[in-house]
């Protein structure tokens, strides 16, 4: 008789860790579980945090007493790389905790950390403590979507686990719109303070959330070491298929780090007839965002392949990187924001780039690697701003500069899917030797 870990027994109450799948099948078959439901929620507030200062950047800076446009851009990108770095450290923090003291830890872990860091955010006097809480907000920011998305992945069936990533990450995405919202409604330090009580109140809801049953069975086996970060290294086989991961969501911060936040400089540099916001960018961009995430999520259903979906993507993106470099010179604000649009769209694989990490690996460094893997590829960020810099100096601005780093982050993504193994329909409940 096959056996289902993990899932609570309705007529009594307690959770047990062995329990015939007859006895629970009917949940199965229910995508809006509790465990969705608050990861779609918690991915909600990470997103709407995560990108508020892109949003914020020039008012919240000038406010400060930056003023200089050169400085703007300057301060800004620091303050980027200081968020980035944050949550290249938490990355690797988050994921071991979630692997070794288990997923829901993390998952509302991180929500109480970043939380507080943006209440403070709304405090800060100076660049410098801007700078600090940034990073303590970034390694807060780090742990929710992993967390979230290896127990969506491990609490549904695996049919059907696509459609529990793809409502997290339809929902999450959606919270940079509102942050874009209340950043012009209510001014940028009241925007830190929505931020952080929204995942103040997301913490209430943990009362209805379990531990995945395929933690809490791996977590009896005292012989299996858990949350071994150093593992992915040792193993030739294991090392490159995490590198491949890692490159697979680079394009996204490409996007996102350095053509969208600096919109209100590439505007200028196109001869846009009138000035962009870096808020308004970022905001149709992640309403491309949502249905981006969605359609590829149903792709890779409906094709029953994840590789598939993220190669389609990949090329659309690629077009639309072209299209917002070499498109739009001399073109109104309104078409710019439409093109913005849409290569949101075309880098919506971003749940689906989280469920392939989580789909790659054993229950033992699942959480690990769904964690550090998107947290590296925003921190990428990090790389490709004084690469962005650099190239733009040589080649003569920023638009060959970022074409040519474009093209660089999007060949090698498409590699590193073509060579990935597919893992649509794979069993999760194993563990890495």
């Amino acid at each position: 008789m096959p056996w289902q870990f993990g899932r609570k027994c309705p007529s009594f109450g307690f959770n047990p860790r062995l329990m015939p799948v007859q006895a629970v099948s009917p949940p199965k078959y229910t995508v809006f579980t509790a465990a969705v439901i608050v990861a779609a929620l918690g991915y909600f507030v990470d997103i709407y945090d995560l990108i508020l200062f892109s949003i914020v950047r020039v008012e919240s800076l000038k406010d400060l007493g930056v003023t200089a446009a050169a400085e703007l851009t300057d301060k800004g990108l620091f303050l980027i790389n200081m968020q980035m770095g944050g949550m290249l450290v938490g990355g690797i923090l988050w994921g071991i905790l979630g692997d070794k003291k288990g997923r829901l830890s993390v998952l509302f872990g991180s929500i109480l950390l970043y939380s507080l860091a943006n209440i403070a955010n709304g405090f800060v006097t100076s660049v410098e403590q801007y700078a600090w809480l940034r990073l303590i907000a970034g390694i807060g920011l780090a742990g929710e979507l992993g967390a979230g998305i290896t127990l969506v992945s491990e609490s549904l069936p695996k049919e059907k686990r696509g459609y529990g990533t793809m409502v997290v990450a339809t929902v999450g995405v959606s919270g940079a719109m509102l942050g874009y919202w209340v950043g012009q409604k209510l001014g940028w330090r009241n925007a830190y303070f929505v931020g952080g009580g929204l995942g103040l109140a997301l913490l209430v809801l943990r009362v209805s959330v379990f531990e995945s049953g395929m933690f809490q069975q791996v977590q009896a086996q005292t012989d299996v070491v858990r949350g071994n970060f150093l593992s992915l290294f040792t193993n030739p086989v294991r090392l490159g298929k995490y590198l491949r991961v890692l490159l697979i969501g680079v394009p996204l911060w490409f996007v996102v780090g350095i053509l969208v936040t600096l919109a209100p400089e590439f505007g200028r540099a196109l001869g846009l007839t009138g000035e962009v916001t870096a808020g308004l960018a970022v905001f149709w961009c992640y309403f491309g965002l949502v249905f981006g995430d969605f359609f590829s999520g149903a792709l890779s259903q409906y094709w029953h392949s994840r590789n598939k979906a993220l190669q389609v993507f990949l090329v659309f993106c690629a077009v639309l990187v072209g299209v917002y470099l070499f498109g739009v010179q001399g073109a109104s604000p309104a078409t710019f924001y439409g093109v913005c649009f849409v290569l949101g769209m075309s880098v919506g694989f971003w749940a689906l780039f989280v469920t392939v990490a989580a789909e790659q690996f054993g229950t033992n460094l699942r959480a690990t690697v769904a964690t550090t893997a998107p947290n590296f590829a925003r921190g990428a960020v990090v790389g490709l701003v004084p690469a962005f810099k650099y190239l733009s100096g040589a080649l003569g601005g920023i638009i060959p500069g970022a074409a040519v780093l474009g093209a660089l982050t999007l060949v090698v993504a498409f590699w590193a899917v073509r060579t990935l193994p597919e893992s649509y329909g794979k069993d999760l409940n194993y563990v890495e030797e």
